[in-house]
């Protein structure tokens, strides 16, 4: 119910917002019905398919304004075509999301979740004052005042347990205040079917590619990107709150979390719904409940699948009137802008880092309100820069390549993933400290921090080739690449290489302190020199990477 409550409610503005009301049941049933196939997918993990933890999908507030424009555009069929590239960009991204993991940045993601409330606000007003012809003048006001009182009093007043299910308590006081009303559309709930959809409502797709496709085409993509570090998110907190003793992030998981939520839109494209993301209810609820088993997914996508094929208990929510679903939904948004908030504060909001969020957010207000420049803007790639999310994103994106820029030029090496390339990482470490003019006992700290660390990887990846029969030729075929930039404290060593198993260097470390030598010290020696010259050991592990990195302290002996 956490789950198929918004995702009716998202879908349903969504399809209203753009002016669609004939489709507004099949775009809803294609909606859940994705949400259901996504959600079973994360819990299944076939191949690299899915997250392999119960994480719940459906669609997000995100996707509202770029949805409704589309359908306002084009209608269903142009949505259906968009929605089939943001699948193609989150497949594509899972695919690679080692060499996008330094692009979406909290501060890039964050700026851009924050701008998605005032894209989709001035629907929500429109939606606020619809009430069916002949209904009492204080109807529309006093069912989304009740609507959010009860939200934002839950919210505020509730514990943990109760806050997650302010949403729906508020929309059924709603729903209860427009039935009094009489503006709660009951002949729609009768009309509608128990079971089955007829697929005469199927829109179609939109192949004629035509000016609406390729102006909104930029907006869906970056709005699919900021969908994937939501399910990076979920994903990483799901396997956070999973497990009873902390373990590393499992990326690959990741990426198959991606993976398969571009599959779940995959289908909604051809079906006709809106595009579906991960919610973060399902890691709330696994923390509340300490159940985290897989079954319990996959059970949550069937009973998803089966309500998206029961028309009647759909119509029970679409038939709740506009302004309860306004309010309903226009609370989430509010919420939403916190979780961007919080998304910049993630790694810490300095001066560089206010500077580009608070530009890019008031560029992506001023372009959402066509206050700057309307004529330039209106006639510029189809009027793609009126959609805030699109201009403050990529204000942010610039301006992070342009810090990125001004910031001191790392070292990087390039070789071989092997023992004899030591004497060349050597030289070209001594070489980089020479330039920042670093004392001898922290060239002496780096060398020995990269030698223990390349005998770390080396010693896994023996070990995993010992147990999948693995060539020595492949390994010794592997490259590695080596990056190391300047900190305050010291440096940052980046060790990239292909992927050596499923064994993690940083659980290794933190075992080393809490269990006693399993018998062969030889393998232990490199990780306990490691996690002494080192202040911080991070491993990644994708499955077009591995990423091993380390921080180095220039402190004295």
């Amino acid at each position: 119910m956490l789950a198929i409550s918004p995702a009716v409610l998202l879908a349903t503005v969504a399809f209203r917002a753009g002016g669609v009301d004939r489709y507004l049941l099949w775009g809803v049933f294609a909606t859940m019905l994705c949400s259901g196939v996504g959600t079973a997918l994360q819990a299944v993990r076939f191949g690299r398919l899915g997250a392999g933890y119960c994480v719940l999908a459906g669609t997000s507030a995100i996707f509202v304004p770029v949805c409704a424009t589309a359908l306002a555009s084009g209608g269903p069929a142009l949505l259906a075509t968009l929605v089939l590239a943001v699948a193609l960009v989150q497949m594509a991204v899972s695919t690679r999301l080692s060499l996008v993991r330094r692009l979406l940045t909290p501060a890039v993601t964050g700026t851009v979740i924050m701008l998605a409330p005032v894209s989709v606000m001035p629907s929500l007003a429109g939606l606020l004052n619809q009430t069916p012809a002949g209904a009492p003048l204080a109807a529309a006001p006093v069912c989304a005042v009740v609507t959010a009182a009860l939200i934002v009093g839950i919210g505020l007043g509730g514990n943990a347990a109760l806050r997650l299910w302010a949403p729906v308590i508020g929309v059924g006081g709603g729903a209860v205040a427009a039935a009094l009303f009489g503006i709660y559309d009951t002949r729609l709930v009768a009309e509608a079917p128990w079971f089955g959809l007829s697929v005469a409502n199927w829109p179609g797709l939109d192949l004629s590619f035509g000016t609406e496709f390729w102006a909104l085409l930029p907006a869906f993509s970056f709005v699919a990107l900021v969908a994937v570090t939501r399910s990076i998110g979920s994903a990483v907190v799901a396997q956070r709150v999973s497990w009873r003793r902390p373990r590393a992030v499992d990326y690959r998981a990741v990426q198959g979390g991606i993976a398969a939520e571009g599959a779940g839109n995959l289908l909604a494209g051809l079906a006709g719904g809106a595009p579906n993301t991960a919610y973060p209810v399902g890691t709330s609820v696994i923390e509340l409940t300490g159940v985290a088993a897989r079954r319990v997914g996959v059970a949550a996508g069937a009973i998803m699948t089966l309500v998206a094929c029961a028309p009647k208990a759909l119509a029970v929510v679409i038939a709740i009137p506009n302004p309860v679903v306004a309010a309903a939904v226009g609370v989430v948004m509010i919420m939403v802008f916190v979780v961007g908030l919080r998304e910049v504060m993630r790694e810490g909001l300095d001066y560089s880092t206010g500077l580009i969020v608070g530009v890019s957010f008031w560029i992506g207000v001023g372009f959402q309100a066509q206050l700057i420049f309307p004529h330039v803007v209106g006639d510029f790639a189809g009027g793609l820069l009126g959609n805030g999310m699109v201009a403050g994103g990529a204000a942010a994106i610039l301006l992070t390549l342009a810090v990125n820029l001004m910031q001191p030029r790392s070292g990087r090496f390039a070789g071989r993933a092997e023992t004899a390339e030591l004497a060349n990482i050597q030289a070209f470490l001594a070489a980089f400290a020479d330039r920042r003019n670093w004392g001898a006992a922290m060239q002496q700290r780096l060398a020995a921090a990269v030698e223990e660390a390349l005998a770390a990887v080396l010693e896994s990846e023996a070990t995993e080739s010992v147990q999948g029969a693995e060539g020595e030729g492949a390994r010794a075929a592997r490259r590695l690449q080596l990056t190391v930039r300047g900190t305050s404290a010291g440096a940052t060593l980046e060790l990239v290489s292909a992927v050596a198993g499923d064994e993690n260097l940083q659980d290794r470390i933190a075992l080393l302190a809490e269990e006693p030598a399993d018998g062969d010290p030889s393998r232990e020696v490199s990780l306990r020199l490691l996690r002494h010259l080192t202040s911080s050991v991070r491993h990644q592990q994708f499955h077009d990477a591995d990423v091993l990195t380390v921080q180095v302290d220039d402190r004295p002996e």
